[in-house]
């Protein structure tokens, strides 16, 4: 049985590719429009229909163009999206191309890094990978995803709608004295504290919100202190640097061990002394601060009229 469905997986790529478009002489053919990406040029639908991604930054830019894919990593998805009907392809670090087939997908996206091979994946369908550093590359992604789907109008709207938001937050936070934003993610095995490069240091500043000195940092003063971009871990004796006007704790669900961190955290005398824990100023926060996308970026939003409008700073 196994050899009977190797090679019956051999034949279905080989129809896959045999349908796949050659490389064509102009920017646009009549079926496919080229894209130069991480790995090279492919020429993909102009009207794709059974779209695969391989993360969950591809999926939330699928979604938030209207682009509900037919399968993508379910394990672990950080954006506030609805995974209803979408075929669950196992951990985003073992894709099951057997499942990835079986989909008979036209357009394949995902990032550079993914596990599954590029040579693989482009034989079962167009495929277009991205290059990805940190998080706070997202409206870059977003617009070039925009660009992959011929939605590059779609993506501004969304963008316009998002701008005007955060618009309408420094607004009305303009009668409130300089709000300096702490952002803390609670990792099983450590605590660490996000800069200005990240994907919520972008939101944070697009909504005119200020950042405690321990974190004005940008991407090269964040990669001086340790070899990340967008983060750095701090220890218990100077947990003081995760003091702010408020502080938002991104603790996430993936590992059961971060709610023992948290509580440990919570009863540190030394956490018990910031100015915004007696202040009552502390909100957990769901792990779609640490987003990919418009739509996470819109989440966080929600939560800045909540807590920080509502709150009456």
């Amino acid at each position: 049985m196994l050899f009977l469905l190797g090679i019956l997986i051999v034949v279905a790529i080989a129809a896959c590719n045999n349908n796949t478009p050659t490389k064509p002489n102009s920017a646009l053919t009549d079926n496919c429009r080229v894209i130069q990406h991480a790995m090279g040029e492919t020429c993909v639908p102009l009207n794709p229909q059974r779209i695969v991604v391989l993360d969950s930054v591809m999926l939330e830019a699928a979604i938030a163009l209207d682009e509900k894919p037919v399968g993508s990593p379910l394990e672990y998805i950080m954006s506030p999206v609805s995974t209803e009907g979408i075929e669950d392809l196992g951990d985003v670090e073992a894709i099951n191309l057997e499942r990835v087939l079986a989909l008979k997908p036209d357009l394949i996206l995902g990032l550079a890094e993914s596990t599954a091979p590029y040579s693989q994946l482009s034989q079962i369908a167009p495929t277009v990978l991205v290059d990805f550093e940190h998080s706070g590359e997202w409206k870059e992604h977003f617009a070039f995803v925009g660009k992959v789907l011929g939605k590059s109008e779609q993506v501004d709207r969304v963008m316009s709608d998002y701008y005007q938001r955060a618009k309408e937050f420094q607004q009305k936070m303009s009668n409130s004295s300089k709000t300096y934003v702490s952002i803390v993610r609670i990792y099983p095995t450590q605590i660490n504290l996000y800069t200005k490069a990240g994907f919520p240091g972008t939101v944070l500043e697009d909504a005119g919100l200020s950042r405690p000195t321990s974190q004005d940092l940008n991407l090269e003063e964040t990669k001086g202190l340790v070899d990340n971009p967008i983060q750095y871990t701090i220890s218990e004796e100077v947990i003081n640097k995760a003091d702010g006007d408020a502080v938002f704790v991104v603790v996430g669900d993936w590992d059961a061990k971060i709610d023992e961190v948290l509580t440990s955290l919570k009863a540190d005398p030394l956490w018990l002394k910031l100015e915004a824990v007696q202040q009552g100023k502390v909100y957990e926060v769901p792990d779609y601060w640490l987003g990919s996308g418009a739509i996470a970026a819109n989440a966080v939003l929600d939560d800045l009229f909540e807590y920080l409008l509502e709150d009456n700073f």
